[in-house]
């Protein structure tokens, strides 16, 4: 469960003791907007800010690892030029069987299509959904959102460091909030953990998928309190 430090951080913003909390991330990339809509939206990032930490890790792995790895394989092929045949097929000239993955592989995957959208939200950018996600990581760089469910609202708050605790979180703030009239929260309860998703549906059609649910106490009582099954 989320510590006393958040349960009073979320009852000081909001003004009451929530319904429920969950923290939620976008479980996806966001698509790529149109050009036009981007630039009229201010053009923000539509990517999470990452720590420094990670930045010199991905230089250590480019300049270190990455020159080991290339030697290790060229020292492989060489010895392995010496010991086969200069053929690269099979015997009699026919195909090997990773040639013939390779060609099947090719050929089952060039005509499917991929969801513009990303199963992250409806596709209408001119919509709620998605100038929420236009703004998304304008807000905060940070991934993670706080849902909370008030009596009278849905609240999303972020924090505006680049990283944070779910457990420890004290300094995030409300960046948007809906009152029931304009949204619905949906979701299942009894989801695998680590897998569940929910969908805030907008009055105007459009919706939300968020996943990455922390913190599993406090995602399994959120999912129960949105799953219309269950409070029937």
């Amino acid at each position: 469960m989320a510590k006393r430090k958040v349960q009073r951080r979320v009852r000081t913003i909001v003004g009451e003791d929530p319904t429920a909390v969950v923290w939620c991330e976008i479980h996806k990339g966001i698509p790529k907007p149109p050009a036009d809509v981007h630039r009229a939206a201010g053009k923000g990032r539509l990517k999470p800010g990452h720590h420094w930490l990670l930045y010199v890790g991905a230089v250590a792995f480019f300049f270190v690892v990455v020159p080991m790895m290339l030697i290790d394989r060229l020292g492989d092929r060489l010895v392995g030029t010496r010991s086969e045949p200069r053929s690269g097929r099979g015997a009699g000239g026919r195909s090997t069987a990773a040639d013939r993955r390779a060609v099947d592989g090719r050929e089952s995957g060039g005509g499917r299509g991929e969801d513009p959208t990303n199963g992250v939200f409806d596709g209408d950018w001119n919509l709620t959904a998605g100038r929420l996600l236009l703004g998304w990581y304008t807000q905060s760089p940070n991934p993670k959102r706080l849902v909370m469910l008030t009596s009278d609202r849905v609240c999303v708050a972020a924090s505006p460091r680049r990283r944070l605790s779910p457990r420890k979180a004290d300094d995030f703030r409300i960046v948007t909030e809906y009152p029931y009239s304009e949204v619905r929260v949906e979701g299942e309860a009894g989801q695998p953990r680590g897998f569940a998703t929910f969908r805030l549906h907008f009055s105007d059609g459009s919706w939300l998928e968020l996943g990455r649910l922390a913190e599993p106490d406090d995602a399994d009582r959120f999912l129960r309190v949105v799953d219309p099954t269950v409070n029937q």
